[in-house]
């Protein structure tokens, strides 16, 4: 009896052994960090199960091979429960902090930004560009985005807000042009309801405009509100706005980085040189500020501003001040062309 209970004992302690040795291999796993040393976006198929997970973990060599994985998932069943999805991990992570990631659900997310005065051209260029963005639409003309959302062409250009969107992935290009869209339209909305007394728009869409003009003439916050002045101010005598931007937009892909006269005198729906009044819709996207500056321009008696030379404008109230505003700025050029 003595030789039996010595042997039981034995094994008893052997099986006691092993199983306190395998709780420390699978803790040692769990706790230890990935084999990356940079970020890294994992992406699980959607049905993926632990052999898939594991198999998809080795061939990334994200972790290596162990005997020890399948135990940790049994372990700690919360870890088990992963789903699927795109994830950043992060170097550092341990194994235990990655299965946790992946059964919180919580996806990596992708920024993408939109800037001030950019066309919609360029925004649907960079959706093509960008990562992980599912992209439904055809192609990347205004008709077609405008088909899409249901907007007229006019109406696609500018109604956008510019900013930073976050994104996971296998978003659509459309939802993120969608939140972009309605952003805009929740600003303008309240903009038009606490504007300025006796501003000369017709719609929303003039405001709008308008804004996108103050954006492309200037980049001085301090101006923008100025800026506006000059065109609320002409708009309210009749004179034309005469502002080179619409003209550019106008034009097209044929703009190739010089006005000429010809090119000021050949009409285009956006010459406002040429018609009279509002161009029929945004010529970019405006930003926060040039927003505001159409809503509430300042109380000015100018009807003319040119590039000073220094970054800003000077703004003057008379045709013959201005052509001397144009002469220093012509002459002030000349001189540093010269240097």
């Amino acid at each position: 009896m003595t030789v039996k209970r010595k042997l039981v004992g034995g094994i008893v302690a052997l099986v006691i052994a092993g199983l306190a040795f395998s709780y420390w291999q699978i803790k040692q796993l769990a706790g230890s960090p990935l084999s990356i040393n940079h970020e890294t976006i994992f992406t699980l198929p959607a049905g993926s199960g632990r052999v898939v997970l594991e198999a998809e973990l080795n061939r990334q060599k994200i972790i290596p091979h162990s005997i020890w994985f399948g135990w940790l998932l049994k372990l700690e069943p919360e870890l088990a429960n992963f789903k699927a999805g795109t994830y950043r991990f992060t170097q550092g992570m341990t194994v235990r902090q990655m299965l946790a990631l992946l059964s919180s659900g919580k996806e990596a997310q992708f920024p993408i930004r939109f800037i001030e005065g950019s066309r919609m051209q360029e925004w649907l260029a960079q959706l093509r560009a960008a990562p992980y963005i599912k992209h439904t639409l055809a192609d990347d003309k205004l008709t077609t985005l405008g088909q899409t959302l249901k907007m007229s062409e006019q109406n696609v250009e500018g109604w956008f807000y510019p900013d930073t969107y976050s994104y996971t992935a296998n978003t659509t290009d459309v939802a993120i042009l969608e939140r972009a869209h309605g952003q805009m339209v929740k600003i303008v909305d309240t903009l038009w309801q606490n504007k300025a007394d006796g501003l000369p728009y017709k719609d929303k869409n003039d405001l709008l405009t308008m804004a996108s003009i103050v954006e492309k003439e200037t980049a001085l916050g301090e101006e923008r509100s100025k800026v506006a002045s000059v065109f609320i101010n002409r708009l309210r005598l009749g004179m034309r706005l005469q502002t080179d931007p619409t003209v550019i937009y106008g034009m097209g892909d044929s703009y190739k980085g010089t006005l000429t006269r010809k090119d000021l005198e050949t009409p285009t729906a956006y010459n406002t040189y040429v018609i009279a009044g509002m161009p029929p819709g945004p010529i970019a996207t405006p930003g926060k500020a040039s927003l505001e500056a159409a809503a509430h321009p300042e109380k000015t008696d100018f009807l003319y501003f040119v590039a000073d030379g220094k970054g800003g404008h000077t703004f003057t109230t008379n045709l013959a001040s201005h052509n001397r505003a144009v002469q220093a700025w012509r002459l002030l050029l000349k001189e540093k062309n010269e240097k």
